[in-house]
């Protein structure tokens, strides 16, 4: 029984981490969906790039610093992601300095949601299938990225856009279903 409990707050973790990485691909991170909305108003990308990139890197180096439990690293994921969630919503409509705001926000709490899987990983993924589980992360996030990249590209960046935050939502879901027990006995905190 105990087998099973991990294999699935394993696979919640996989897949809610997938939607949320997949957002981070497709726009957040010099994602498609963000140069398409950028092209579409004709706005220099540089600056909005830049801001969103060492904003991430911020989020990746401090997060450690919020979390240090289970419990705290599920709310920092699930915050985190509703805070971008919140922080896409301006690219909706014109270009001012929401934009710049939303990605500085959505790039620090993204990181943020990336550092605490991590903790997230070492919780429920025993030590011999972490691999497999990045390996999954990693496919199951493109393949998602993919497909939001081509109804941007193909059809309309606000539908893309509206993907990415559907991945967003997504993503909370599964994050939230994940159980607050301890797993892995090993890895109480950092």
């Amino acid at each position: 029984m105990n087998g099973f409990k991990t294999l699935n707050a394993r696979r919640l973790s996989v897949t809610g981490f997938s939607f949320l990485f997949a957002y981070i691909l497709s726009f957040q991170f010099e994602g498609q969906v963000l140069y398409s909305l950028l092209d579409l108003r004709g706005t220099d990308a540089d600056r909005y790039i830049l801001a969103a990139i060492i904003a991430h890197f911020a989020g990746l180096f401090t997060c450690s610093l919020f979390v240090k439990f289970r419990g705290s690293a599920k709310n920092m994921m699930l915050g985190g992601m509703g805070l971008c969630l919140a922080a896409t919503v301006p690219f909706f409509f014109a270009p001012s300095s929401l934009w710049l705001g939303g990605l500085i926000v959505s790039g620090y709490f993204s990181g943020c949601a990336v550092a605490a899987w991590g903790f997230i990983l070492r919780v429920f993924t025993p030590k011999n299938g972490r691999i497999k589980s990045c390996a999954d992360v990693l496919i199951y996030s493109n393949l998602l990225m993919i497909a939001v990249n081509v109804v941007a590209t193909n059809r309309s960046p606000f539908i893309g856009l509206s993907l990415s935050m559907l991945c967003l939502v997504i993503g909370m879901v599964f994050i939230w279903m994940l159980p607050l027990e301890q797993e892995n006995e090993q890895n109480k905190t950092f």
